[in-house]
């Protein structure tokens, strides 16, 4: 049975495609049969997988609006290893298709259903927004991850995104829960950030991932090659630290 997550954070810029590409490529690296699901319009989840968005012929638009499946619309990693269902500029289409259809809410978590056995993972990455492509996301996953940067307005967006998936949860899907927030762009020699890093801990408890990943120069070039940090520069730091966040995440998993 796949275990479906979702990278979500209400606040744009925080490394919610970074986590989900580099997430989906170690987990493939330690053996998990993983897909990632690209939600964003823009796409940079597909192109920092190594898949060309401008020369897709079916994407996660065609299997939302009902026009194509899962088995046609995705496609291999050619650098990750991983599937991914690849997203383009038509995405932003569906929000308004996706409003007259029926179970318009759950289109995503009922493609997903029927390949329930090909996958132990399904990571899914978020627009930084909440519109009803994130809704899909809540709706199809088990839980959420949220990635976040260790500053003062990421705790203030923080409890906006906790709050709507506490209303998800009552209304949609009894199954969502937050399975943990991972600190990332993380600069130890700044005390604000290790002060909030604290609070995190304080507040949240187990809930904090132990991996942190550090701000990272060889992270931040990787897409601009189409390949996963993690592929990219094994030995750099933010590769290792999100290769310790896939060995937690398969550690936790066991225990939900």
């Amino acid at each position: 049975m796949a275990r479906i997550f979702c990278v979500a954070n209400q606040k744009g810029g925080v490394g919610k495609t970074t986590t989900s590409v580099n997430l989906a490529a170690a987990l493939h690296q330690a053996g998990q049969r993983t897909l990632l699901v690209d939600l964003d319009p823009q796409g940079n989840a597909t192109m920092g997988s190594g898949v060309d968005k401008r020369a897709l012929e079916k994407s996660v638009y065609h299997l939302l609006v009902g026009l194509a499946g899962l088995a046609e619309a995705r496609t291999a990693s050619p650098t990750g290893g991983f599937d991914i269902l690849p997203a383009n500029r038509d995405l932003a289409g569906a929000e308004v298709e996706l409003v007259d259809l029926e179970r318009r809410e759950g289109r995503l978590r009922d493609a997903l259903r029927e390949f329930d056995a090909d996958y132990d993972f399904v990571l899914i990455d978020c627009p930084p927004s909440l519109s009803m492509l994130t809704l899909n996301a809540l709706c199809a996953a088990h839980g959420v991850i949220i990635p976040m940067q260790c500053e003062y307005y990421a705790l203030e967006g923080l409890s906006d995104l906790v709050n709507t998936i506490k209303k998800v949860h009552a209304n949609l899907n009894r199954d969502l829960k937050i399975i943990g927030l991972l600190r990332v762009m993380f600069d130890p020699r700044m005390t604000l950030q290790q002060q909030v890093s604290a609070q995190l801990e304080g507040h949240f408890g187990d809930k904090v991932f132990r991996a942190i990943v550090p701000r990272n120069v060889r992270l931040a070039e990787a897409p601009s090659h189409g390949i996963p940090g993690v592929v990219y520069d094994k030995s750099a730091k933010g590769a290792q630290a999100y290769m310790a966040f896939a060995e937690e995440m398969i550690e936790r998993v066991k225990t939900l």
